[in-house]
């Protein structure tokens, strides 16, 4: 099959929307682009979205993925050891602190849903 990929979008699934809404807007800086109804919303910080759809199962599920450090969004960014100190500072749970990889530095955070969410610096995310 011949075709190109334009962009692509992950869909989070969370308990409370607002509350999701809410973490990713407030505590790391992604700005609501629309919601719809009660269920189904998305958001975006530097052009890359990111789709958030209500399922009342979700904290469950998420927070079982997080016992095995299964990411659920991996973010690879500029100035990671002030992210982290800025991270720090709030209340955000962080899942693994700063460290040192074969590959690169990074630390991992949970949203409220579990939904594990790794930064990763200069590094081979491809």
């Amino acid at each position: 099959m011949h075709f190109k990929i334009k962009e692509i979008t992950p869909l989070l699934l969370v308990h409370d929307l607002e509350a999701a809404i809410a973490f990713y807007v407030r505590q790391l800086g992604f700005t609501l682009v629309f919601r719809y109804e009660d269920f189904y919303a998305s958001i975006e910080k530097d052009g890359h979205p990111i789709h958030l759809k209500t399922d009342y199962k979700a904290p469950k599920e998420a927070r079982a993925q997080n016992e095995a450090e299964n990411i659920d969004l991996l973010f690879a960014v500029d100035n990671l050891e002030a992210l982290f100190e800025e991270i720090s500072k709030k209340e955000i749970d962080i899942v693994q602190p700063l460290r040192e990889m074969p590959y690169g530095k990074e630390f991992y955070i949970a949203d409220p849903d579990g939904n594990l969410i790794a930064f990763v610096g200069d590094t081979v995310t491809k």
